[in-house]
This record gives C-alpha cells, structure tokens and sequence, in this order.
C-alpha cells in the first residue's frame, strides 16, 4: 500500500497513517505555519464566537424566555448559544421580545454562519490541501524525466547531492530515497523530493521513478545494502550511469558485477588523500579543491569541439588531464591518442570561479618540515 505525504499535513492525520502504510512520498514544499497551531487558532476562534453569543444573550436576557422556569439566568445564556450556534435548536429557550429577535437576525445569525465556517472550513482546508498535495505528485512524475535518484542521504549523499548541484542540476531533478524519515525530512528541507523506504525493494525504487532516470547514486551504509541496490537499479533501468560507494575495497568489483559502472571505495579515498597530505599540503589542498565543485579549480568532462580535431591535447584551450575514447581512458601524454578526435571527450581542469580566488587555494599553506 503507498501512501502520497507531503510537509506540512495534519500532523494527526499523519501519525494515524504511519501505521497504515510502508513507505511514503515527499515533495519539497514550504512549511508556513505548524498544523498544531492552525488547528488551536481554529478552535479559540470558535470558542470566541461562542463566548460573544453567550454574553450577548445573556445582556439581554429579559428579551428571552425558558420554558422550565421562564428565566434565563448565565448558564441557560451559553446553553443557547451552543445549541443555536451548533443550529441544533431544541427550542426550550426562545427570544420573545422584539429586542432579542433583531439581535437573533443580525447579530447572532452572522456569528452562526461564522462559527459553522470555522468548523468546515477546516474539514475543507485538509480535504482541499489533499487534493493539492495529490495533484502536485502526479504532476510531478508525469514531469520527472533523465533526473537523479540518490540512495541514502547521509554525509555521502548529501556531499554527492552537492557536488552534481554544483554542475548544474536544478533541485527538482533529484530525488532521495533513505528508510529514514528523519533523513528525507533534511532532504525536503533542502528543496529535494524524497522517498522514504527501503531502496533494496523495487516498489520503493519505481516510485522514484528510477526506470526513468539518467544517473543513480549509491550511498547507503553498509556494502551488502549498496550491492542489492546495485542489483535492483540495474534491473529496472538498463541505460542509468549507477556509481556506487563501498566502505571495503574487496567489495568493489561485486558492485561492478552487480551493474555499478564506477563504483568508489571511501575509506581507501580517504586514506590516499590523507597520505598525499603527508607527502604534499600543497598537493593535498588542490587535490582537495579538485573534487569541490564549483569553486576554485574544477575537473570537468567535455566533448571536443571542432577548432581542436586534429590537435594533441596540449594545444587546447584547457589543461586537458586525460582524453576519452570509446570505453579507454587515456592519459594526456599517452602516444595512443595521437589527435583529438570529434568524437573524444576531454576530462580538464578549469577554474570555476576565475580572478576570485588565490590557485589552488586561498588558505594559507601550513609549513613544510625541515629536512
């Protein structure tokens, strides 16, 4: 059973349907004001109107008449003006005076129609805000097209979520999928749609329309959870570039077996970049810079124009790092390349941000050890 839940609904309503339901949708959207707080506004507005129709009638009590003991004292005046105001109207405490039967039609009346608006505008309000909610989901899937799926959206996630932003990518075509609500809640707060299951089941996974996606990123906790993912993704979408992450190196040719066309061990890329900072806080910092996209310099892959076919890659424009060819990747000095091709790409290194910054950092450099 799915269930379609957008921030912002009833909160009681939404507590009722977590038992219901396995995993849910959720777009992006504004929170203006709590539900909690809605619904105590709508309730002392109610209660007010009751008040000032109590306190009305019993100023003029005289022009009333109760029929057990022809006297309308304080209690038999709120007595009235919830049975009149609830239009239950039992009729044993009537207006006889002709006072009391204008303040009836022109005051009391309104104050009903004012307290039934109350009452069923909020029913309408949340029949209203469901009927918006749906129809903003169904528009967008019909919409959702080559968009970006990414599985999992803790400190990985977020960074990768980050980074193809960076590039480009408008939020609207992200989704997130996380069995943490918590987590998917971070993610709507950051402008992302988000699904809230577990991705390695191919329901969850279709309701984020994975089989529509152009690039799908695999960022869950543990490598046996990255690799049944792997597998489902695969399955459902044959055309989707998947990168993978993996805590533990042995596990990364499972991902590309599993169908992960790159697939990134973190530890180990934490480690190497550790150890060149070591070696270099120079190089570390730019190495650092590289994988920060947009600011200070940016690896970039591009396809080669036609002013550079027929050139060697040290005669571009850029500083071209390696050339791609086919399913090759080729260093920028390997004699296989010879000329650019207009079918190559080119993986280069540019400044994202150029005359704004100090290459490759603006840090200061920590000091290098005395030899």
């Amino acid at each position: 059973m799915f269930h379609v839940k957008l921030p912002g609904h009833d909160a009681i309503a939404r507590q009722a349907d977590e038992h219901l339901v396995t995993h849910k949708v959720k777009l992006p959207r504004k929170v203006v004001e709590h539900p909690f707080r809605q619904v105590a506004k709508r309730v002392l507005m109610a209660l007010l109107v009751l008040a000032a129709t109590a306190l009305i009638v019993y100023a003029d009590r005289d022009g009333y008449n109760d029929s057990s003991d022809q006297s309308v004292d304080f209690l038999d005046a709120w007595y009235y003006a919830t049975v009149t105001l609830s239009t239950t109207g039992y009729g044993d405490i009537t207006p006889v005076s002709d006072a009391a039967r204008l303040t009836n039609i022109f005051v009391v009346t309104p104050l009903r129609v004012l307290f039934l608006i109350i009452l069923v505008g909020t029913t309408l309000e949340v029949l209203t805000e469901r009927t918006r909610e749906e129809w903003r989901l169904n528009r967008w899937r019909s919409t959702l097209r080559d968009h970006t799926v990414v599985v999992g959206f803790g400190t990985k996630g977020r960074s990768a979520i980050q980074t193809v932003c960076a590039t480009g990518l408008k939020k609207e075509q992200v989704v997130v999928v996380d069995p943490s609500g918590k987590a998917i809640d971070a993610a709507t707060a950051d402008g992302y749609a988000g699904i809230v299951g577990d991705a390695t089941r191919s329901e969850v996974l279709m309701r984020a329309e994975v089989h529509r996606a152009r690039k799908i990123i695999i960022a869950t906790q543990r490598d046996d959870t990255a690799v049944l993912v792997t597998l489902t993704a695969r399955q459902l979408n044959k055309g989707a570039k998947i990168v993978a992450a993996v805590r533990e190196e042995e596990n990364a040719p499972l991902l590309k077996q599993s169908g992960a066309d790159a697939v990134i061990t973190s530890a180990s890329a934490a480690g190497r970049l550790l150890g060149l900072s070591v070696l270099s806080p120079a190089a570390g910092m730019v190495m650092e810079d590289l994988i920060q996209q947009g600011s200070g310099l940016d690896l970039v892959e591009r396809p080669v124009i036609k002013a550079e076919v027929g050139r060697v890659p040290r005669d571009t424009e850029d500083l071209v790092v390696s050339v791609l060819r086919g399913h090759r990747v080729l260093g920028y000095d390997d004699p296989a390349i010879g000329t650019l091709e207009l079918t190559d790409r080119l993986i280069t290194i540019v400044r994202a941000t150029p005359g704004t910054q100090v290459a490759p950092d603006a840090r200061p450099l920590p000091p290098m050890p005395s030899q």
